[in-house]
């Protein structure tokens, strides 16, 4: 069993990452000791994003640069013409050994020979790193607390009532929680199912639709250029993917001195900041809980380092999140050395095609989350630029793709709603009565729900802060989730 659980901060305000200003940039933030892949998924799709174990959500409508979440459909994704040149590119080199003779050393991140098409497009490959919060969360042993929460839970299924002075809704409230912990007992098998059944009328014989005749040649896909390499090639290049909690693996010093250079290069970081203890908080430590599924037995759900290795040389890293509906792309660093490789871009381009070969095995991972689309900053529209994207809008969270139209909108003015139909309402939204329903860790010792807290200290204590939260996450993480509210 999994179990979320978080440790609310409240508002923060820090210096911009993006326009440099200070005390302009507003969020709200949580620490998460454990969080569970498929709540993760849910914060996302609320325009959370996490650094280590911290998340936070911008507050678009104050902040000064406006972050709209961003998803890719990977299965829709077209190639673009600088996507193939990035790809012919590496390939060739991979071949011959040898770079192209116009391409001359640039600014990585930067538009080069006049084309801003061949900007680099990872997840992260422009973006600073966050400004985590100076306060530090309660100290709780994870382990412990998921052992009470099952308890908890398996009090409430003998009993199917919890005590709280006679009120007459508490058997209610006890089904509330059940079905709120059941996600993570009980991870639905439908899509599984699902293809058993395909596979089955494959097998009987049931007719499919005739192929249509080819009227011109078949355009290259991501997986024709990303074919086995020859033997005869001049360089090899492999790319292994490792769990981020195997740190014999993703702490060596060859990672840190890799993550240590691009710092330095492309965002001059002050070099006293960076250590390997700084590098294992922002990129290796992780809230979520490696979880294995059967249609994915040597990959599962987590959080992972994607390492790509020149021969024997490590030349980058991709920090990625692995989720029931998506490959959310945490950071990527590379080796400044090989930006004639466009190696952001290149990175993206192998993400995607890791969320295409996943979805063959799981049909509803089919997306690729880049982070934040910050319009308001010109550097940081580069996200924009992979085909099949989509933006959440940030009050009704429903997905709208990026057209010309919306980037107008954005260019009117920086925060915008997205969503044109005004009567739309976020239908996760948490209302004032589901309050009662929200699981509080009160001690190491204690999980209780809030209704029954308020009637122990006879008042509502932390309401405000406690529905704040709560609207913040949604209704289905706030009844899921549990809410450290230890002094």
């Amino acid at each position: 069993m999994s179990v979320s659980i978080v440790q609310y901060f409240g508002e923060q305000t820090n210096k911009c990452g993006y326009c440099s200003g200070t005390n302009c940039s507003k969020s709200h933030g949580m620490h998460a000791y454990r969080l569970a892949c498929e709540d993760y998924q849910d914060l996302i799709d609320r325009g959370w994003r996490r650094c280590g174990n911290y998340c936070y959500k911008p507050q678009n409508d104050k902040t000064c640069c406006p972050c709209y979440t961003i998803k890719c459909d990977a299965l829709e994704f077209k190639l673009s013409k600088s996507n193939k040149r990035i790809l012919r590119r590496m390939n060739k080199f991979l071949r011959d050994g040898k770079r192209e003779p116009n391409e001359q050393q640039h600014t990585p991140g930067q538009p080069k020979n006049g084309d801003g098409d061949d900007v680099d497009v990872s997840g992260s490959a422009n973006e600073s790193q966050p400004q985590l919060p100076d306060k530090k969360p309660s100290v709780l042993n994870v382990e412990h607390v998921e052992n009470l929460v099952q308890a908890h839970v398996e009090q409430i299924k003998t009993s199917n009532t919890i005590q709280v002075s006679g009120d007459p809704s508490a058997s209610l409230l006890a089904n509330n929680k059940i079905k709120a912990f059941a996600p993570n007992l009980n991870p639905p098998r439908k899509k599984a199912k699902q293809m058993r059944i395909e596979r089955r009328q494959a097998k009987l014989g049931v007719p499919h639709e005739q192929p249509q005749p080819q009227s011109k040649i078949q355009e290259k896909t991501l997986k024709d250029f990303l074919s086995a390499p020859k033997e005869t090639d001049k360089h090899q290049l492999k790319i292994a993917l490792v769990p981020a909690s195997d740190t014999q693996r993703t702490c060596t010093d060859a990672v840190f001195a890799l993550y240590r250079k691009y710092q330095l290069v492309i965002h001059n970081d002050n070099p006293a900041r960076l250590s390997l203890e700084s590098m294992r908080r922002y990129w290796v430590k992780s809230p979520l809980k490696h979880k294995k599924i059967e249609d994915l037995p040597n990959v599962g759900y987590g959080s992972f380092h994607q390492q790509y290795w020149l021969d024997t040389k490590l030349i980058a890293v991709g920090v990625i999140d692995i989720l029931p509906g998506s490959v959310s792309s945490v950071y990527f660093f590379y080796d400044p050395d090989y930006s004639f490789l466009s190696l952001g871009t290149y990175g993206s381009l192998r993400e995607i095609d890791l969320v295409q070969t996943l979805a063959e095995r799981v049909p509803a991972l089919k997306y690729y989350y880049m982070g934040f689309y910050i319009h308001s900053c010109p550097k940081m529209r580069y996200k924009g630029k992979l085909s099949a994207s989509y933006l959440l809008c940030p009050e009704t969270y429903v997905w709208f793709p990026l057209t010309d139209e919306i980037r107008n909108k954005l260019d009117a003015k920086k925060y915008q709603r997205l969503n044109p139909d005004a009567t739309a309402k976020d239908v996760n939204e948490f209302l004032n009565q589901h309050l009662n329903d929200v699981m509080l860790l009160i001690n190491p010792q204690t999980c209780i729900s809030y209704g029954r807290f308020i009637q122990r200290n006879d008042g509502d204590v932390d309401r405000d802060v406690i529905l704040e939260y709560s609207k913040l996450v949604g209704r289905v993480c706030a009844q899921r989730m549990l809410y450290v509210n230890m002094s």
